[in-house]
């Protein structure tokens, strides 16, 4: 994986505007990039959004960074492991509620290009979209995004225009769609309602700031959509299975990404399955 200036700022709790500071948890990976952003929002009483992985040495150095403020809310976008594990330890540690995504816990022993869920995680509230917690100078909306993961929440920041994003945009690669749980029609159909939005910037947990959000999440719209059509002309050049595809359509992409990538086709082709678009038999997909 390639290096990342931000890669020098572990352990430090550093400032993105004046209502958000980040903290970088260690954990790069090809799937993380530099590692899990941990957000907080607000100064003097805050909210952590996403406190990240069940890390002693992520854990004690986000403690240390909040001395002398008070935590009143630990949000969370969604339950995978590089996200929500370590709330336990802070709830401890502050007397915070746990708010955010309802608990999902879901085996799947196929490849993942993710983290799995976490079992652990149990909320003082799950919100509902739309429904806001606030702090002195601050309010956080949630907005459900499901796609990435049927439960995931986006949460906006009215007072900064800003959109916390958690996996549904990242700020350096594109999202993980793996069935059963992630869904492509879903996630399309949550990027378009991001599309409507007038939100300034987003903060994705993974990667730098999106400083042009329609523009980008129309890319990613854009992206699927020409993902789509390849599956549509691989399966209509005779490449009828998933391996198949997959060989043809990330050629350049390393090998042993593939069966991840895997996962990634085949929601496009449950997608289309029930557009009525493809159909299968057994592991044979064929166009209608």
């Amino acid at each position: 994986m390639a290096s990342h200036p931000d890669s020098a700022a572990y352990g430090h709790l550093q400032p993105r505007s004046p209502l958000v500071r980040r903290l970088l948890a260690k954990n790069p990976s090809p799937f993380t990039f530099t590692g899990t952003g941990t957000f907080v929002v607000g100064q003097g009483t805050v909210a952590v959004i996403d406190p990240g992985p069940d890390d002693p040495a992520h854990i004690s150095a986000l403690i240390d960074a909040l001395a002398g403020e008070t935590v009143s809310h630990i949000v969370i976008t969604h339950t995978h492991m590089d996200h929500s594990p370590a709330a336990p330890a802070l709830k401890a540690a502050t007397g915070a509620q746990i708010v955010g995504c309802a608990p999902l816990v879901l085996s799947d022993d196929g490849p993942r290009a993710d983290a799995g869920f976490d079992a652990t995680y149990a909320p003082d509230r799950v919100l509902a979209d739309g429904e806001s917690i606030h702090g002195p100078g601050w309010t956080l909306t949630a907005i459900h995004t499901p796609g990435h993961t049927s439960n995931h929440l986006c949460f906006a920041l009215a007072e900064e225009k800003a959109l916390f994003t958690g996996d549904h945009v990242m700020g350096w690669s594109t999202t993980v769609v793996a069935p059963p749980d992630g869904d492509m029609a879903d996630y399309m159909a949550s990027l378009e309602k991001l599309m409507a939005r007038d939100d300034a910037i987003y903060h994705p947990t993974h990667g730098e700031a999106v400083t042009d959000p329609q523009r980008f999440v129309k890319h990613l719209l854009g992206h699927r959509r020409q993902r789509e059509t390849q599956v549509l002309r691989a399966i209509g050049e005779g490449l009828t299975t998933i391996p198949q595809m997959v060989a043809a359509m990330y050629a350049m992409v390393d090998k042993r990404l593939h069966p991840a990538a895997g996962r990634s086709v085949l929601a496009h082709l449950i997608d289309l399955e029930r557009r009525g678009k493809v159909i299968r038999a057994g592991e044979i997909w064929s166009l209608v």
